[in-house]
């Protein structure tokens, strides 16, 4: 393990996060809210603190090996949190404690959307930037944003890629250099937030507001600047490109690079993944309105309205909300918060256990079901006309094993702190696929849980972001072997 070059690591990108600190300050003059001395400070400590490490060991020059990769992506989160939450507990409104502070920071940073922050309009003007330019640097991943950087300051790149980047399949590359890789990524990411504020901007939202839910819509986050999120607005057009952005999002970005690259939308239609995610997010919609429209929940055309936000919203684990979906009839509820457990596709911004590891499992449990009427037969699982390896296949059938333990170990905890089931079982489903709002006490905020509760939470977090495997290594004992 090359701990001086992990060291080095951290302190330069503790130093460049330092340096997130400064939009936030600039909000406050412009807008004169008088919270700027928290950012200030926070900038001061993360700045210092970052050189701390890097200043003894800035001469080292050695490549990452996978083991470190992992290593640096799990400590680079984890302490981002921390220091990402030092402006929340410094200020005055909201004046948070340790746990709530790393609570909001981390579910920033993992695009989580889960708050513990009620009375969000009154705050401060750089307080609410500060939520979601989080999320958005949490979108891509901040690693993926460093990989971009570190290879000019002689540090390779590619284990932390690996280690950051979601999906089953991690080591297929963009471009031929990582670095390339990084840049064409977040050149794609910028362009979809640029776009997406100019949209919410012409519908009718101020610059602030537009800016601000852009950064959560295309990291696939949900906080948003008001108490009623994007159901303040009620505006049509507004929550029509949201609903947009949320899907394009939520698509792998390398099916992006390659619409870009080749000006053609085609290859789009023709993948797998993408098929089986639209029809997921189309069978639900419809059903979510017919159920609606039974019930009579809501006249009219509003019934479509509210049902096509709300499973857009909550399947791609973005978590905005026009309409307290935990009120809705009969089984809906849990039907829109199961959706989230797919979550978005491979590649992208979304949580959840990723669109293409259900249709892969789906694919093998449809295999063995033939096999069954012919044992000898050699039935390869397919996406498209490529066949899958056997070797992704029980990958995919590991992953999945390892998430429902996690789920269930992570759920027997929580329940032992007090709460209720249907509390317990949606907090950390909601947390662990990064998608915010859960049923029951975690509808609306998670403020009220108790301490314990919210640490094992973060955990849940920062598992769900790094994808169980990534943070579950470190506690073997054959990493830690020579």
């Amino acid at each position: 393990m090359h701990f001086r070059v992990i060291l080095r690591i951290l302190g330069i990108l503790l130093m460049l996060f330092s340096f997130s600190m400064a939009p936030p300050v600039l909000i406050s003059y412009i807008y004169q809210d008088g919270a700027s001395l928290p950012f200030i400070i926070a900038f001061c400590i993360t700045l210092l603190t970052g050189f701390i490490l890097w200043a003894p060991v800035y001469r080292v020059r050695q490549d990452l090996r996978t083991r470190d990769g992992f290593l640096i992506t799990v400590l680079f989160w984890t302490v981002l949190g921390i220091f990402g939450a030092i402006p929340l507990m410094l200020s005055e409104t909201p004046h948070l404690s340790v746990v709530d502070a790393i609570f909001e920071s981390l579910s920033g940073l993992t695009t989580t959307g889960a708050t513990v922050i009620t009375g969000i309009d009154s705050l401060p003007q750089s307080i609410l930037y500060y939520r979601q330019q989080l999320q958005w640097f949490g979108g891509m991943g901040i690693i993926v944003l460093a990989v971009a950087i570190l290879p000019m300051l002689g540090i390779g790149g590619m284990q932390l890629y690996r280690a950051e980047t979601p999906g089953p399949v991690k080591d297929s590359k963009l471009t031929p250099r990582i670095t390339e890789t990084a840049k064409a990524l977040w050149y794609i990411y910028l362009s979809l937030t640029i776009l997406c504020t100019l949209g919410y901007w012409a519908a009718g939202m101020t610059l602030f507001d537009a800016i601000c839910h852009s950064f959560s819509t295309v990291a696939i986050g949900g906080f948003s600047t008001h108490d009623a999120s994007i159901g303040y607005f009620d505006n049509p057009t507004i929550e029509a490109i949201a609903i947009f952005f949320m899907v394009i999002s939520a698509v792998n970005f390398a099916l992006h690079f390659t619409a870009w690259r080749l000006r053609s939308f085609w290859h789009y239609w023709t993948d797998p993944e993408f098929q089986f995610y639209i029809a997921i997010l189309g069978s639900i919609t419809l059903f979510t309105t017919a159920v609606l429209m039974i019930h009579d929940t809501y006249e009219g055309i509003e019934t479509f309205r509210k049902a096509i936000f709300e499973v857009v919203s909550i399947a791609t684990t973005t978590g905005f909300a026009t309409a307290d979906f935990a009120q809705w009839p009969t089984m809906l509820p849990f039907l829109l918060f199961v959706a989230a457990f797919a979550g978005g596709c491979a590649g992208s911004t979304g949580g959840g256990m990723k669109v293409i590891r259900i249709l892969i499992i789906l694919k093998q449990g449809l295999r063995e079901v033939k096999r069954l009427m012919h044992p000898n037969a050699i039935i390869p699982i397919k996406l498209g006309n490529r066949p899958i390896s056997d070797r992704v296949a029980e990958a995919v059938w590991g992953f999945f094993s390892v998430y429902l333990i996690v789920f269930v170990v992570m759920l027997i905890a929580l329940l032992s702190t007090g709460l209720d089931q249907v509390t317990a079982w949606t907090a950390i489903g909601a947390t662990l696929n990064n998608l915010g709002p859960g049923l029951g006490d975690v509808a609306a905020h998670y403020g009220n849980l108790n301490d314990p509760a919210k640490w094992i939470l973060c955990f849940s977090m920062l598992l769900g972001r790094l994808e169980v495997f990534t943070l579950l290594v470190l506690f073997t004992p054959v990493f830690w072997r020579r």
